[in-house]
């Protein structure tokens, strides 16, 4: 069962069985925006947004990150699948895997962001969302809207956490501006 998540919302990693979720994907997926072209007639205008992971230890201090620029992390449990530059198809257009057991024992917090390398706002982007999928089953667990949210660049969609012996998912929502990952340092502290 999915829950669609708002700002701030937390949801617990726990399998309805009691066991934790051992791996999980975040999912970004959007749709190219329509524009009038020639006549009036509509086209579709690529868009490319990323999605990334930012690793932090218990100190907030940055140990990895995971974009289209370095695709798996240092200890290898998360993996971006590509970059997708146009928002083309359905479904997700980006992912990020995550091998929560596997994940380097000093990293406490996963941050995912999503930017939009060609500079177009989400309120004009069509059909964005972030999912968290349990990898194990294919079940999606928790969705976040993401378009028409406003006139921002750039947006800092979820934190995963290490819950003692578990991990949690809180959805943030908190708009940013940048076109990459490293444009997005000091508004990722505040969320930590």
């Amino acid at each position: 069962m999915s829950v669609n998540l708002t700002k701030g919302q937390t949801v617990s990693l726990t399998k309805s069985d009691g066991g934790s979720l051992t791996q999980v994907r975040m999912g970004l997926g959007w749709d190219a925006i329509k524009v009038k072209g020639l006549f009036g007639r509509a086209k579709e205008k690529a868009v490319d947004l990323d999605a990334s992971a930012l690793l932090y230890d218990a100190s907030g201090v940055l140990v990895d990150q995971v974009w289209f620029s370095q695709l798996t992390s240092k200890d290898g449990a998360v993996q971006h699948t590509g970059d997708n530059r146009t928002g083309a198809g359905d479904g997700d257009d980006e992912s990020i895997r995550v091998a929560l057991t596997a994940v380097n024992p000093a990293v406490h917090t996963l941050v995912f962001v999503v930017n939009s390398y060609t500079g177009e706002t989400f309120s004009s982007i069509e059909n964005a969302f972030c999912r968290l999928i349990d990898e194990t089953t294919g079940q999606e667990v928790a969705r976040y809207d993401l378009s028409g949210s406003g006139p921002h660049t750039a947006q800092i969609m979820a934190k995963v956490s290490r819950v003692g012996s578990g991990w949690a998912m809180t959805a943030l929502g908190v708009r940013a501006n940048g076109r990459t990952i490293k444009d997005m340092s000091a508004a990722v502290t505040q969320v930590l």
